[in-house]
Order: C-alpha cells, then structure tokens, then sequence
C-alpha cells in the first residue's frame, strides 16, 4: 500500500499526536552536568569562551548543587583546577587536591547526586600531557610514557574514590588505563565503584574551550599520539572492545556531534551503556551564534541533544543541561 492509502501526515497533525508517537524523548535523567572547581574564596569567573560557564571556589560550589539537585539533575561531572603543578601532576592524586575536596563537599550536601570524577593528569602537569612526559633516547623526542603514567592515574582514581566519587572516568587514553585502574580500585576496596570509560575520545579541534575552562593546553606537541585520528572508524570498536574486555562500565564517545556515527555503531556492538561527550565548542558555537541573533538557541540546543539520544546515547555530558531541564520544563 502507499499513497493515497498510506498518508504519513495523519500522526503529526497535531501537537498530541506527535508527542504520542515521539520515538525518542529527553529528560532531566539523561544529563550529567561538568563543573569547574577551583582554590579561593568568593571565586566565580566566567570562562570567556564558554558563556554561563564558571570557574567556582568551594564556598560558592554549594548554591550551585543546590541548583542543579533543585532542577532535577541526577549528575555531575568534577573538573579541578589546581593551585600547583608539576611534572607529575601530584595534585591529581593528592588526597586533600581540589577534586578530591569537592567530591567530599558535594557528596556531604547531595548524597543522592551521582558524582562523576574526571580522572587524567592533563590540567595538573606543567607540560599539559596526559600522562608522564620522558625523552625519546632514539630520537630525542618528548613522548608520553604509556606504562609510567598508568601507574599516576591509578592512583587518582583510588583518591577519587576514597573521597567518594561514585564514578571514576579515566579521560587520558592510555592504553590499559581501564585494566589498571580496574585492578587499582578493586586492589583498595572499591570493586562497587563504576568507570565511564572515555573509550573513543578523538583528537579533535571541538576541545578549544574546554582548554580555556581546565588550563590544559598542551605545551609542546599535541596529543594525536594517544587520542584518536577523526578519520578512523573501525579504530573506535577496537577501542571499545578493548575496554569492554578491561572492565568498563560505561562507553564513552568524545565528541558527539561530529561523531554521531560512533555513537550509533557503539550502541549497536555493545551492551553497555553508552554516553555522549557534547563537548565544549559544540556548546560555545551556538552560544555565539545566538549571541548574534542568529539561531534560535533553545530550539537547536534541544535538537542538538535529541540527535545524540536518537543516535544511541544513554547518557548525554553537556554544558546545556540546565538550560535544557528548564526549556523541557517550559520555563
């Protein structure tokens, strides 16, 4: 059967029944919100490239909570920015370090809120890379040791945990980090502990604010040597079955817009949940855009985050998710 039998504009002939056949809907649940914590007091900076985002110190972190707990978020994503950094990033492992004392404050004003802690070296090593930095005695090169600085992020991950994050997620590429910190947390006691794995986390120019917000610019090079090449596809089920294999708990694609495709294969291969990454630029372009009166920016913010949930996503890492809660809402 097809036309004029077969009319396709019966169900979308009025609001209700369009929202009665809705395929894929979003809601407060979805979102998990990052946040930027720093030293000081009376500390709220907004990042000049991320709009309505903000550098917070601890004593001003507690009305935000406030705000998102009150909004109906269930989530939210710790950055620190230290005081102090060094080749080791030591404070990312210092148990009295800024993400370990916000999860502390967090969980004792929210204990219901999931807190989700970033775990990588990047904004606490003074050369911006992701891990431990040696020279190359071949070619004189400075490269990222891979074994070396798994070692570092293992124990980030314990001092997140023991400060009583909910979720460990290791952002830093490294081959094995999954494995090693797997073994790290169960080792210490924290085998209930979940990892959200960043397991396809590209090398991609959609990072230019975030590096404003953490302070994490490289200082040398770049980090195409451990994150992924745009180009590669099948590259990211290798990456995923490989962190499926070492124990991940959650699956991670970072970006997502301009890889909605990953998203979908994702979701597809595999059985865990999976969650997109809607990274800094993605947000800081429709800010600017709707700055200029160019889009509408509540209508493409929620079409925006629809498409990744269409793709696949379970769960969706945006800066959005207030603004997004409350348009849901009808604010």
């Amino acid at each position: 059967m097809s036309f004029p039998i077969v009319r396709h504009r019966r169900l979308r002939r009025t609001a209700g029944l369009r929202s009665l056949v809705r395929e894929n809907m979003l809601s407060a649940d979805d979102f998990i919100y990052p946040l930027f914590v720093t030293h000081g007091k009376e500390v709220k900076e907004e990042i000049p490239s991320m709009p309505g985002v903000y550098h917070l110190s601890m004593d001003l972190l507690e009305e935000e909570i406030r705000e998102i707990v009150a909004l109906g978020i269930k989530s939210v994503l710790l950055f620190g920015v230290p005081d102090h950094k060094d080749a080791h990033g030591s404070s990312a492992y210092d148990p009295n370090g800024i993400v370990q004392e916000a999860i502390r404050a967090v969980k004792g004003w929210a204990p219901e809120l999931v807190v989700v802690a970033d775990t990588c070296l990047c904004q606490f090593t003074d050369h911006g890379h992701c891990g431990i930095v040696h020279q190359d005695e071949a070619t004189g090169v400075a490269v990222v040791d891979n074994d070396r600085s798994l070692e570092l992020l293992v124990r980030t991950a314990v001092s997140q945990a023991e400060a009583g994050a909910d979720v460990i997620a290791p952002s830093n590429m490294m081959d094995g980090f999954v494995h090693a910190i797997r073994a790290g947390l169960d080792e210490a006691g924290y085998s209930d502990i979940a990892i959200m794995s960043y397991s396809v986390k590209y090398a991609s120019a959609f990072y230019g604010p975030f590096r404003d917000a953490a302070h994490s610019a490289p200082q040398f090079g770049d980090r195409k040597t451990y994150q992924m090449d745009p180009s590669n596809s099948r590259e990211a089920l290798r990456e995923a079955e490989s962190d499926v294999a070492e124990g991940a708990d959650m699956l991670m694609v970072k970006p997502a817009l301009s890889y909605l495709d990953i998203v979908k294969t994702l979701k597809e291969q595999f059985d865990l949940p999976v969650v997109a990454y809607n990274v800094s630029a993605e947000y800081s372009m429709v800010k600017a855009a709707a700055a200029n009166g160019w889009v509408d920016e509540r209508a493409i913010v929620l079409e925006k985050l629809t498409s990744m949930k269409r793709a696949g996503a379970d769960i969706i890492i945006t800066y959005h998710a207030k603004d997004a809660v409350r348009w849901l809402k009808g604010e």
